[in-house]
């Protein structure tokens, strides 16, 4: 069976999840009763479980899915719509514009292309070098804008590379090669964007869910993420590396000539000299950098940093999100010397914000309220509390391994939306640190290498029909493997240090 078949196959069943998630809702609500003498719980069940099924299938666009509980909620009694609404505008979401605004003003000005470019000049034109190029300048700007724009960019770039490739060798003898360089652009775009908060969907979802469910825990700040991501990050990119080399390259190199660096210095050329705007925004590009990672105490055990929120009288009213909304209004504030009578960034391209990303955002924010809302967190917590005598480490395996294979066929921020509430139950229930299971959780989302749905990236290089699901699908699922045991050992053992976490405590923050 092939692929566009597989494709078929889905539709119907996506009609039939259209027709009869509807009538399963209902028939929850006015039939089932899981918590007696509390319906609310049974009430917020029944959105759970409509839109999960509707993520997952996307019957209906991601976006309008999220907006259900604005409805749903204040109707059965979960929460005020007051309430409710409150969840679909807040720090994150804030977090998340000021970093896409950004992104967008260096696509604008062709910012992101020098850097990608310039990269693969300094790295070489062997093989294995532009192999390594390509995955370098994707996983770095992966970590600041999205994966997404980040394939997107980097695909046109791989293809004239794989055109010229062409043109010096038989198509057939580079294909194999060619294969392994869309699979390493959409990889390290997945992993690239692991390292910071703005990398990923997922990693803000975790941010603002973990809030909603302990307000009274320490703030996961820009670099207390990073210091825990990015080894992660380090090792799954040079793992990544040195099998899609011995996979793709070292076998069968020596059948075909390389390029010489014409090619790519050609396109630098075509960027022109460096323009004020660029200049402009490489600067503001550290400047954010810094002060997000330095805005919040760092404290590594021998190694302790006040950051510079310390010098307001309330550190604690500044986040990332109002570093990330002050560099993004100041865009709009700095003339264009090379547009005159415009300005760095504008509001024409700022309509390019993923504002469905951002709905989707708030409907996983809002159902993860009336979770705790209803008391439907708790009452899973009752159902896993069987889990109480099982070592972390086994949970934290199978919560990897779950979530990994479950977003080959889901948006990995629908899955995070949806689990991450019961994740944080579990953890009550068993009397553990949560972030010992959501951090896991939210890092695997993102490990899906299997399948073009996966993840965006995925899809983007499928659709250049120059490769197979199947090539996609035996290189991902080792990769899948390799993920899931990282992040499980990082976990266990980084991230209980960076994090302050000990395996025999419960926190107070984290006791209902």
């Amino acid at each position: 069976m092939n692929f566009y078949q597989l494709l078929k196959d889905a539709k119907r069943i996506n009609k039939a999840v259209f027709i009869t998630t509807p009538l399963l809702f209902f028939y929850i609500v006015f039939f089932v009763d899981i918590a007696p003498g509390k319906p609310v719980i049974t009430y917020t069940f029944a959105v759970a479980v409509l839109m999960a099924l509707w993520w997952i299938t996307e019957v209906v666009p991601l976006a309008v899915t999220s907006l259900l509980p604005i409805v749903l909620f204040p109707v059965f009694g979960v929460m005020t719509g007051k309430d409710v609404a409150s969840n679909y505008i807040n720090d994150i979401i804030f977090l998340f514009l000021g970093g896409f605004i950004f992104a967008l003003a260096m696509q604008k000005w062709d910012l992101h292309k020098r850097i990608a470019l310039k990269l693969l000049l300094l790295v070489g034109n062997s093989p294995a070098k532009i192999m390594l190029g390509f995955m370098l300048s994707t996983a770095l700007l992966s970590m600041w804008i999205s994966n997404t724009a980040t394939t997107m960019l980097m695909v046109p770039i791989l293809i004239s590379i794989i055109l010229k490739l062409e043109e010096v060798n038989k198509a057939e003898n580079i294909k194999h090669f060619s294969t392994g360089l869309l699979l390493a652009v959409a990889y390290s775009a997945s992993i690239g964007g692991i390292s910071t908060l703005v990398g990923t969907p997922p990693n803000l979802s975790f941010a603002r869910i973990f809030v909603i469910y302990f307000p009274n825990a320490p703030t996961i700040s820009f670099a207390s993420w990073f210091f825990y991501a990015f080894p992660v990050v380090v090792v799954l990119f040079l793992f990544t590396y040195a099998y899609l080399y011995f996979v793709f390259i070292k076998r069968d190199a020596s059948q075909w000539t390389t390029i010489d660096n014409s090619t790519i210095k050609n396109e630098y050329k075509k960027l022109g000299i460096w323009v004020q705007e660029q200049k402009i925004l490489a600067i503001f590009f550290v400047i954010l950098a810094l002060l997000w990672f330095t805005r919040a105490d760092i404290d590594l055990g021998s190694f302790k940093f006040k950051g510079w929120s310390n010098i307001f009288h309330n550190p604690s009213y500044l986040t990332d999100g109002t570093v990330a909304i002050f560099i993004g209004i100041l865009l709009f504030l700095i003339p264009s010397k090379k547009e005159k009578g415009t300005f760095i960034m504008d509001w024409r391209t700022a309509e390019d914000i993923p504002w469905g990303i951002i709905l989707l955002f708030g409907g996983g924010f809002a159902l993860a309220n009336g979770f705790k809302v209803s008391g439907l967190s708790e009452w899973f917590g009752g159902q896993l509390v069987w889990l109480k005598g099982v070592h972390p480490i086994y949970i934290i395996l199978v919560v990897a391994t779950i979530i990994t294979f479950l977003t080959e066929l889901t948006s990995n921020v629908a899955t995070v939306e949806t689990f991450l509430p019961v994740i944080a139950a579990l953890s009550v229930s068993v009397e553990v640190n949560p972030l010992l299971f959501m951090l896991p959780a939210t890092i695997a989302a993102s490990l899906a290498f299997m399948l073009p749905a996966a993840t965006p990236p995925n899809a983007i290089i499928f659709g250049t029909k120059r490769l197979k699901v199947l090539d996609m699908s035996k290189t991902g699922l080792v990769l899948n493997f390799v993920g899931i045991a990282v992040v499980t050992i990082a976990t266990y053992y980084l991230a209980t240090f960076v994090f302050g976490i000990a395996l025999d405590v419960n926190p107070e923050w984290a006791k209902p």
